[in-house]
């Protein structure tokens, strides 16, 4: 099992496969990622071969392998978060990082520390995004890049009042 985060390196294995609904071009995930967030009963049609992920945010389809087999929301054991409305979706499956909780800390404090959290935990080597994150890669640029919606989301509410 890799360690994506720790390694100091999230880099995906380039995607050479299409979502067969969405058309968008899938990453590669490893097998034990698609493995251990499917439900059971989505976990009885697994095959051997290679899965991708979809990250087109309109698609209900979250993995796919080359043989057609697709596995949607509805057979993920966790909302995923590049499939939910903005607002207050996980973004962090190690640490429970999500939205409303980058949007509390803001309002009470002025700022979110959820980036300075989760790098030290990767320090500490305590994260596992390859198998908790459903993309199956380190979460830590999406807990920026929320950090910084979640902000400007608030900023342009202030202003607009």
């Amino acid at each position: 099992m890799s360690d994506c985060c720790s390694s100091g390196s999230c880099a995906e294995t380039p995607a050479v496969s299409a979502c067969p609904v969405s058309g968008h071009t899938g990453a590669a995930v490893e097998l034990q990622t698609v493995k251990a967030l499917l439900t059971e009963t989505a976990l009885t049609r697994i095959g051997t071969t290679a899965h991708r992920f979809c990250p087109e945010p309109t698609c209900d389809v979250v993995y796919f392998d080359a043989e057609g087999a697709c596995y949607t929301t509805g057979d993920i054991r966790v909302p995923v978060w590049h499939k939910e409305p903005f607002g207050n979706r996980m973004v962090c499956y190690c640490f429970g990082e999500s939205e409303g909780r980058i949007r509390a800390e803001i309002a009470a404090v002025g700022r979110s520390l959820a980036v300075a959290r989760v790098r030290q935990h990767i320090s500490a080597g305590r994260c596992a995004c390859e198998v908790r994150n459903p993309r199956g890669a380190c979460c830590l640029g999406d807990v920026t890049a929320a950090a910084k919606r979640v902000e400007a989301t608030m900023k342009s509410a202030v202003l607009s009042t």
